[in-house]
């Protein structure tokens, strides 16, 4: 398999968007260090759809997405909690839990988390099937300035990682909305067919910077 690896211990830097259509992040190894900053399109949200696929065989924490603001380290935060076998999404630095999913480890799995600041609930969809809807934070919008990161969890604006909630594994077709998809949009999206792109993150035109050892490769694929 074909693959170009980024070794910059310190700051790769992507001077433009690039299209990772078929392509995914590889992260190796356990560290404190390794990660991918994105840059979204926008920084204020009213509303939110973030979806992204990941494959891992961790039988510990791990975040999947977090966006961080200067007021809020969680503003936006995906993590998995092991010891209570429950998905954990945070929006303005307040956690819901998700349990009872059948989170296979060595596949890859489709999830996706939907939140409005209107309403106040969150939702998320493993694998195109929905949870239910439970309120988390209403009232007030995320904004400021935004750090979103792929293999860590900040603990403080862009930074305060910590190597035991690192990612080890896949990730790819990160998107993200400023608004909430509708359950079709999501379905289409699980299916690979034709959805709109992320107007906030698109996986086709994606702007990032690396740090460490994370692989840009070649999406693996099951021949039958």
């Amino acid at each position: 398999m074909k693959f170009v690896l980024l070794l910059a211990m310190l700051t790769a830097c992507a001077a433009a968007p690039q299209d990772l259509s078929g392509k995914m992040f590889t992260f190796p190894q356990q560290t404190a260090t390794s990660h991918v900053r994105l840059t979204a399109s926008k920084q204020n949200f009213g509303a939110a759809t973030v979806c992204h696929r990941s494959f891992t065989d961790l039988k510990r924490d791990h975040a999947l997405f977090s966006l961080s603001t200067t007021s809020s380290s969680n503003d936006f935060l995906i993590i998995w909690e092991e010891a209570n076998k429950e998905m954990e999404p945070h929006i303005k630095n307040v956690k819901t839990e998700y349990k009872g999913w059948d989170y296979k480890g060595n596949m890859w799995h489709s999830i996706c988390t939907t939140w409005d600041s209107e309403s106040g609930l969150v939702q998320m969809w493993f694998d195109a099937q929905p949870t239910i809807r439970k309120f988390i934070s209403a009232g007030s919008t995320i904004a400021g300035s935004t750090i979103i990161i792929l293999g860590q969890e900040q603990d403080s604006h862009g930074g305060g990682f910590d190597m035991k909630q690192s990612f080890i594994g896949m990730m790819s077709d990160v998107h993200m909305w400023d608004h909430t998809l509708s359950p079709c949009e999501i379905q289409k999206y699980v299916d690979g067919l034709n959805f709109t792109p992320g107007n906030v993150l698109n996986w086709s035109s994606l702007e990032f910077q690396i740090t460490g050892r994370v692989l840009i490769e070649d999406k693996q694929k099951i021949c039958y």
